[in-house]
């Protein structure tokens, strides 16, 4: 927007589908923004397509507490204030993997990672006019749970229970992010529905055919599902936390998303942090 002035984003996992359309688009309107993504070719391309001196690939595995730290001193460094935060990055493990850190892998990637670059940025987003952190996962979706007795999955690891585990920890992330009533932080869960977006992440071939053919006659364009994450950069909700399925508003009376099991999930999390020291 012409009388909006540049904006500072963050862009977890954005050098391929939704994250990269956001990218894209926010660049158009003149902002600084920073993609973190592990894949370095992608990254390259990214830069090479947008060639726009504004744009900063940062090469991480944020399945990784060190390397997600690093890009929190990296930016940190680079920026006196964040804008925005936008929150893609997720991969399916068919099979059970455990990080370096001890953590299974779905978890460290798709919630831990978030968690971390939510809170450690959080200084910066403070020192922005109206920032807003937009974490995009499955909010609305009430399958799938907190596996309490064993949040790793170490002893009954599945691929879609791993993911909607880490679907609901995301959704808990927002309740509990939005509880600290010292920030000015507008944090919004975001599910957007089946897009044409993520095929190519899937580690089987066949699955990644399967899914570009059903979504070339069932999803929705990536254009469509980004526009109002786009617009929440530029226009956050009044709200402290705000909860969107495929444009409509969720109840934040939700089961899957009660405050006690935030709080919960996230003295877990703080435990499991400091027990690595971090």
């Amino acid at each position: 927007m012409p009388d909006q002035p540049p904006k500072t984003v963050i862009i977890s996992g954005g050098t391929t589908g939704m994250g990269r359309a956001v990218a894209l688009e926010r660049l158009a309107r003149g902002d600084h923004v920073t993609v973190i993504g592990s894949n370095q070719a992608r990254g390259r391309a990214l830069l090479d397509q947008a060639a726009d001196p504004n744009l900063r690939f940062l090469r991480a595995d944020l399945s990784s507490i060190a390397e997600v730290e690093q890009v929190v001193a990296d930016i940190s460094e680079q920026h006196q204030a964040v804008d925005a935060l936008a929150l893609f990055a997720n991969r399916i493990s068919p099979k059970y993997t455990e990080t370096p850190d001890g953590l299974e892998f779905t978890f460290a990637l798709y919630y831990l990672s978030r968690y971390l670059l939510g809170h450690r940025l959080r200084p910066l987003f403070d020192a922005a006019p109206s920032p807003v952190i937009i974490n995009v996962a499955g909010v609305g979706k009430t399958a799938g749970t907190i596996s309490w007795d064993d949040p790793q999955l170490a002893r009954h690891y599945g691929q879609v229970r791993a993911q909607l585990q880490a679907g609901r920890a995301n959704d808990l992330l927002g309740v509990a992010f939005a509880s600290q009533t010292e920030s000015k932080v507008r944090y919004i869960l975001y599910h957007p529905g089946f897009t044409r977006s993520g095929a190519d992440a899937h580690p089987n071939p066949v699955i990644q055919r399967t899914i570009k053919v059903l979504a070339r006659f069932f999803a929705r364009p990536i254009a469509d599902a980004v526009r109002p994450i786009v617009e929440w950069i530029d226009r956050p909700p009044a709200g402290a936390l705000s909860a969107i399925d495929r444009g409509k508003p969720v109840d934040l009376s939700l089961k899957t998303l009660d405050p006690d099991d935030a709080a919960r999930l996230a003295a877990y999390t703080q435990d499991l942090l400091r027990s690595r020291g971090h």
